[in-house]
């Protein structure tokens, strides 16, 4: 039996000690907040708890479904087929079918050709190392034109990756559309997207139950300050004045957050950890007593809109879940150290409400019941190009140190399933009894 330590209590860590409890080893999660989850976990809004942030279960999340099913919860799944909307140069336009994409104004029959000609080329790509030598903009533009870019393509990618729109690898955008073109394929020509009754909330209390039946010991409000390899072999976690010896240490932190707490690294591991650029978060969370539109999801367009998208659960989950309310997110995606991070959650409201009302000029701020802004500066690295090639390795040079987070998702995009798979695919590094050299990249 191996004594593992795992440093962060997030869906990653989750199921890294649920398959190494099962396969019998001594497991203890360290999570610096009050329970586990990570950015899957639930809060209170108003008197409705739910995900702190939006998260979706797609028909092909096939390696999410099956740890759902080993918790007992995939019979718990319930599944719909959300619309889609766009909003672009002041309108809103529904964008859910064929029929909606033909009469898409903003765009001519021609480069909507063009534009589904792209989106089937890149479902069809198997390898996607190629794509990381070209930026997403220029593959695009070679592929849908640049009118298209300019009037659609850019905006998008400046909403998610904001001054970084530029610099991401066309890899960000066939991982993105060969996620959503696998969820249409597998839902039987249509996207199947599904939720657990309860939420995350109901999901990550079943899990924890588990992991206590197996052994697995949960350490929440505890922060780790210190992880060292030891002289007489192991690696030490420091939780202030406790001390605790592990075979195997297994960090889940943000890469340059792992750099801090584990300063017996190299200096080229941590050059590299420090390395990784992260995309953070600012996400506005309201529950209104009408849904503002029959869409899931609204994709926007207009740069005049402080926030990436609107994210409507209610056209997605039952409003009885919200007591009869809709609840709508408001994602604004910025660099790890944006100055809006620092902006009050008074000045957020005023900003984000009111483009609200300009979008939808029949909503009133009045009709919100509540409203709460979750801030995270670390959410997802740039996928900047050759960014594959410029990893952290999982494997340290510490003997017996590990580490992985969304920085090793290389062939995807940061969602629930791919860390589930992430967490799967390091069991076999993780198990090896012998020391092996570095390893730097786990494709997923």
């Amino acid at each position: 039996m191996t004594r593992f330590g795992i440093v962060g209590g997030g869906l990653l860590g989750m199921t890294l000690a649920w398959d190494l409890a099962k396969a019998g080893h001594d497991v203890t999660i360290f999570e610096a907040g009050p329970r586990c989850g990570g950015l899957a976990a639930p809060w209170q809004l108003g008197d409705v708890v739910w995900d702190r942030h939006y998260h979706v279960t797609l028909f092909s999340d096939q390696t999410l479904r099956e740890l759902l099913h080993e918790l007992d919860l995939e019979d718990q799944l319930r599944w719909v087929t959300p619309g889609t909307g766009f909003f672009v140069d002041g309108s809103m336009y529904p964008f859910s079918g064929t029929l909606d994409y033909l009469r898409f104004p903003p765009l001519s029959l021609l480069q909507k050709a063009r534009l589904g000609a792209t989106i089937l080329k890149a479902s069809r790509i198997e390898h996607w190392q190629p794509l990381e030598g070209l930026t997403a903009v220029d593959w695009l533009t070679r592929n849908c034109g640049r009118a298209t870019v300019e009037r659609i393509w850019l905006p998008l990618l400046r909403a998610k990756l904001g001054p970084h729109a530029t610099r991401a690898s066309a890899a960000f955008i066939w991982a993105i559309i060969a996620r959503m073109y696998a969820a249409r394929k597998s839902g039987a020509g249509r996207e199947l997207f599904g939720y657990v009754r309860g939420g995350y909330d109901r999901t990550l209390r079943r899990f924890e139950e588990r992991l206590t039946a197996l052994g697995v010991r949960i350490e929440t409000s505890c922060r780790v300050e210190r992880i060292d390899g030891l002289p007489g072999g192991g690696v030490g976690i420091a939780t202030g004045a406790e001390r605790n010896r592990f075979d195997k240490v297994v960090v889940t932190l943000a890469a340059p957050l792992a750099a801090r707490v584990c300063p017996s690294l190299s200096e080229r591991e941590r050059t590299l950890c420090n390395g990784v650029e992260y995309q953070g978060i600012i996400c506005a969370s309201l529950l209104t007593d009408e849904p503002l539109t029959p869409y899931y999801i609204t994709n926007i367009a207009d740069a005049t809109v402080p926030f990436t998208a609107v994210i409507e659960m209610s056209a997605l989950v039952d409003r009885q879940e919200f007591k009869g309310k809709s609840l709508i997110y408001l994602p604004k995606y910025v660099a790890s150290d944006d100055p809006a991070f620092r902006s009050s959650d008074e000045e957020i409201e005023s900003s984000f409400l009111g483009a609200l009302q300009r979008m939808h000029p029949k909503f009133s701020p009045d009709r919100v019941s509540a409203f709460r802004i979750s801030r995270v500066p670390y959410v997802f690295p740039i996928p900047t190009l050759g960014y594959s090639e410029r990893l952290p390795p999982v494997r340290t040079s510490v003997d017996g140190l590990f580490m992985a987070s969304s920085a090793n998702i290389v062939n995807g995009t940061l969602n629930v399933n791919e860390t589930v798979r992430l967490a799967k695919s390091l069991m076999p590094a993780l198990l090896a009894e012998s020391v092996a050299p570095p390893l730097s990249a786990v494709a997923v």
